[in-house]
């Protein structure tokens, strides 16, 4: 393969902290279907352009995709979908998905690999970078993509810019700058279209009504969770079973697994989430909350300065006029 298996795309170049996406779709005009999103750029998808789903569209999909088999399920998708790509931070549902996707790449060998999107906050686990190289290893067609925080690519240069312990005084600010604008910056640069994640219901707080099918509000990507109705049984089976490579941390306790300063382990009888965040209330990191608090703050904060300048400018309009 002509390019570099495992590359890096994080924050000495121009990308600001503060970027939104520059191509989210225009709002659909129709009542059901796919709209052209005339205002995307061309991918590599062979010039096609982005779509949007209006809301019954993705109702009607959903009713369909719940029908549907996992593999069944990726299968559809990846006919359906330019530009898709698998966001990942080399959980179990995320390495069922890669494996299940490997699979259907050997039953049509023309078909393109679905490439991943790894955030690095800096602060994983050693047994989580290790995990990389092995995922590589088993499935060398499949390029990731490695998004950093903006303006760091080890831990100093992170606390040099933003704070020591920036996760602890001030927890939204955090994963904004470690997980939510890295991964809006992949969507820009890569020209993302749609995303497998690995969320399931069963994982418990926020994800217990999630559907197959959902579209991001802010960036107007779809998110797909081929495994939403899987239990962390039937995961760890075909983990298994299919002899994936997974995260040696699951064999100590762990069933989910983030950054090395929120996870812990997972007693018996825990909720499979247990262990992330424990003792915050928060259940989510920011990446697929509908708009973290953190971009509320930014977004508040650039009206304002807005509102400012319309004054400012306008009081020398005034001063102006009567000087005249």
């Amino acid at each position: 393969m002509d390019a570099p298996l495992y590359t890096s795309s994080n924050s000495s170049g121009t990308s600001s902290p503060r970027l939104r996406s520059k191509h989210s779709p225009p709002a659909p005009d129709a009542e059901s279907g796919y709209v052209s999103a005339t205002s995307s750029t061309a991918g590599s998808s062979g010039g096609l352009p982005r779509v949007t789903l209006t809301p019954p569209h993705v109702a009607h999909l959903n009713r369909e995709l719940e029908k549907m088999t996992a593999m069944d399920r990726l299968r559809f998708v990846k006919i359906c979908f330019p530009n898709l790509y698998q966001s990942t931070a080399f959980g179990l549902t995320g390495l069922v998905s890669t494996d299940m996707l490997s699979k259907i790449e050997e039953e049509s060998p023309s078909s393109s690999p679905v490439h991943l999107i790894f955030l690095d906050t800096l602060y994983h686990f050693e047994e989580t970078h290790a995990l990389v190289e092995r995922v590589k290893e088993r499935y060398p067609n499949i390029r990731i993509h490695t998004y950093k925080p903006h303006g760091a690519n080890t831990v100093a240069e992170f606390e040099a810019k933003y704070g020591e312990k920036l996760y602890e005084t001030s927890p939204d600010e955090y994963d904004w700058t470690a997980k939510v604008e890295p991964l809006q910056r992949a969507y820009v640069e890569l020209n993302v279209a749609a995303v497998f994640t690995g969320r399931r219901r069963s994982q418990g707080g926020e994800r217990d009504k999630i559907g197959v099918l959902e579209v991001d509000e802010e960036s107007g990507v779809v998110k797909i969770n081929p495994l939403v109705d899987w239990s962390f049984g039937q995961v760890q089976a075909y983990i298994t079973e299919n002899r994936v490579p997974y995260n040696e941390l699951l064999d100590r306790g762990y069933k989910s697994v983030g950054d090395w300063h929120s996870t812990s382990p997972v007693a018996a009888g825990e909720d499979e989430r247990a262990g992330r965040w424990k003792g915050q209330a928060k259940t989510e990191c920011g990446i697929h909350s509908k708009k973290s608090r953190y971009a509320q703050y930014l977004e508040e904060m650039g009206r304002k300065a807005e509102e400012e300048r319309l004054t400012a400018a306008l009081e020398k309009i005034e001063k102006e006029q009567e000087a005249a």
